[in-house]
């Protein structure tokens, strides 16, 4: 893969890390009950906010992930432990989100039976498609290297 690809594939992953961090550091100022609380009030005092914030950090690590990744793609090391190593990173992340995105459309199908969680769960559902995907898609690639790697060094 050309350098210049890479590092443009580099770029996007870093203005996605930062879009994200940016959505979820203002989103709780939009929230109609956030309207007239204090920071404090805002980000202490809501177990979901801290929930989602525990949640994010998977989401930050696979991103890191694939930007050594690709750095590994430019400088053509690709073939090397650190690539397996990423990719099983990614993987295990993957599975963590998945995890993470589980427990809340848990919560409202046992806890909230009555109330319209619809969307809440459309949502979850995508996240989860999208986690299993990656995670189904890292495992496979890790294999292959892993693979590949074996047969080098035999």
């Amino acid at each position: 893969m050309k350098r210049g690809s890479t590092i443009f594939l580099q770029i996007f992953i870093i203005l996605i890390g930062m879009g994200t961090l940016a959505l979820i550091l203002w989103e709780p100022h939009l929230e109609g009950r956030n309207v007239h609380a204090t920071l404090f009030q805002i980000y202490f005092n809501d177990p979901f906010l801290v929930y989602a914030y525990m949640t994010s950090i998977p989401f930050f690590v696979v991103l890191y992930q694939v930007f050594t990744l690709l750095g590994y793609i430019g400088e053509n090391k690709i073939f090397s432990l650190n690539s397996v190593r990423a990719l099983r990173t990614i993987k295990y992340c993957a599975v963590s989100l998945v995890i993470f995105i589980v427990v809340p459309e848990a919560y409202l199908f046992i806890a909230r039976p009555g109330d319209d969680i619809a969307g809440g769960v459309a949502i979850g559902l995508f996240l989860i498609f999208i986690s299993v995907v990656i995670a189904t898609a890292a495992d496979v690639f890790e294999g292959l290297l892993q693979s590949i790697l074996d047969i080098k060094s035999n």
